[in-house]
C-alpha cells in the first residue's frame, strides 16, 4: 500500500514542473530571436536583389564623382604626364574670371529661356489638345515625337532652317522683306537659335505631362464653375492652374536639371566652338577636349555643376513645394 500511494504523489509531484508556462524573459528572449532572424532574412534578401545595383552606382556613379573631385584639385592636361596640386585654384579662376562670369550669365540665359519658353508652350499646346477635336490623337504623336529624336539630327535639320544664305527661314523672311539674321556670326543670335531648337525638341515632354495632369482634373468642378459663369479664363486661374501645381512644381525640376545637363548635343554640332552659347556643360567640354586641354579646370566646373543642381533642386523642393496644392 506504502508503494502504491507514493506513486501517484511522484506523478502528481513531477507534473507541474513539465507544464509550467515559460515567464516573461524567455518570452522576450524567443520575441527577440525571431525579430533577429526576420531581419537577418530581410537584409539578405535586400542584399541579393539591390546588391548588385549599389555596387553599380557606386562604381558608375559615386567613384567617378569622387574620382572628379580629385581632379579638380590639379593642374593637369589631357595627355600630360604629370599633375600639380593647386588647391582650390580651379575654382578661384572658374568664379572670378571673365570668362567664368560669361558661362554663368549664359547658361542662365539659355536656362530661362529654355525652362519657360518649352512649359509656357507645352501647356498652351496641351490646353488644345485636351479638347474633343478631330485628328488629336495624331495631333498629340507629332507633338511629341520630336522629344524622342536624336539631338544630332534635330540639330542638323535646324542648321538648315537657320542658313542665312539657302536655309528655309532665310527664304520666309526674304517673303516679307526682312533680312535674315547672321545666325552663326552673331553671338546674341546664335543664343537665340540654339534656346529656339531647344524648346521646339522639349515642348512635346512638356504638353504631355500636362495633358495628363489635365485629364486628372475632376470634370465636376469644371462644370460647377461653368454653371457658375465662370468664363475660360476664370477658370483656368481659379480651378485648372490651382491643380496642375504638381505638375508645374515636377517640370520646372526636371526641365531646369535637363536644359543644365541635356542640351550638349545641340550646342556641339550647331555652334561647335561655343561663340555665345558656353553653357555651363559646354564649357567643360571645351575646357577639357577642345583646345585648352584643361582637364583639371574641367573636372572643377563639372564639381560646380552638380552642386548648383543639387542646391537649385534642394532649393525648390523646401520653398516651391510649399505652393503646389496636392489633392
Amino acid at each position: 500500500m506504502t508503494t502504491t500511494e507514493s506513486r501517484p504523489a511522484h506523478v502528481v509531484q513531477d507534473r507541474p514542473e513539465a507544464s509550467a508556462p515559460p515567464d516573461d524573459a524567455q518570452l522576450a528572449a524567443a520575441r527577440k530571436k525571431a525579430h533577429r532572424r526576420k531581419n537577418s532574412k530581410n537584409w539578405s534578401l535586400f542584399l541579393l536583389f539591390a546588391g548588385p545595383n549599389i555596387l553599380l552606382i557606386l562604381a558608375f556613379i559615386y567613384y567617378p564623382l569622387a574620382m572628379n573631385m580629385y581632379f579638380s584639385s590639379l593642374d593637369w592636361r589631357l595627355g600630360a604626364p604629370r599633375a600639380d596640386p593647386v588647391g582650390l585654384a580651379n575654382y578661384e579662376r572658374f568664379f572670378t574670371s571673365p570668362s567664368g562670369l560669361e558661362v554663368w550669365r549664359v547658361t542662365g540665359i539659355f536656362t530661362a529661356g529654355a525652362v519657360l519658353g518649352s512649359m509656357i508652350l507645352g501647356l498652351l499646346i496641351a490646353l488644345v489638345l485636351n479638347k474633343k477635336i478631330p485628328g488629336r490623337t495624331f495631333a498629340r504623336t507629332a507633338v511629341f515625337s520630336p522629344y524622342v529624336l536624336s539631338g544630332v539630327g534635330v540639330a542638323l535639320v535646324w542648321m538648315f532652317i537657320f542658313d542665312p544664305q539657302r536655309g528655309a527661314l532665310m527664304f520666309i523672311l526674304d517673303r516679307f522683306g526682312i533680312e535674315a539674321p547672321q545666325w552663326f556670326l552673331d553671338p546674341d543670335a546664335n543664343l537665340l537659335m540654339v534656346i529656339i531648337v531647344y524648346v521646339w525638341k522639349n515642348l512635346g515632354y512638356c504638353a504631355v505631362v500636362f495633358l495628363a495632369g489635365l485629364q486628372s482634373i475632376p470634370k465636376d468642378l469644371l462644370e460647377s464653375a461653368t454653371i457658375d459663369r465662370a468664363g475660360p479664363v476664370r477658370r483656368f486661374f481659379s480651378i485648372v492652374l490651382p491643380l496642375l501645381t504638381p505638375t508645374v512644381f515636377f517640370l520646372l525640376v526636371t526641365n531646369i536639371i535637363f536644359s543644365m545637363t541635356n542640351a550638349f548635343d545641340i550646342l556641339r554640332v550647331m555652334t561647335p566652338t561655343g561663340n555665345g552659347t558656353n553653357t555651363i556643360i559646354f564649357e567643360i567640354y571645351l575646357q577639357s577636349f577642345g583646345q585648352f586641354n584643361r582637364a583639371g579646370y574641367s573636372a572643377a566646373i563639372a564639381v560646380v555643376l552638380f552642386f548648383t543642381l543639387f542646391i537649385i533642386t534642394a532649393v525648390q523642393l523646401r520653398f516651391v513645394e510649399r505652393k503646389v496644392h496636392y489633392q
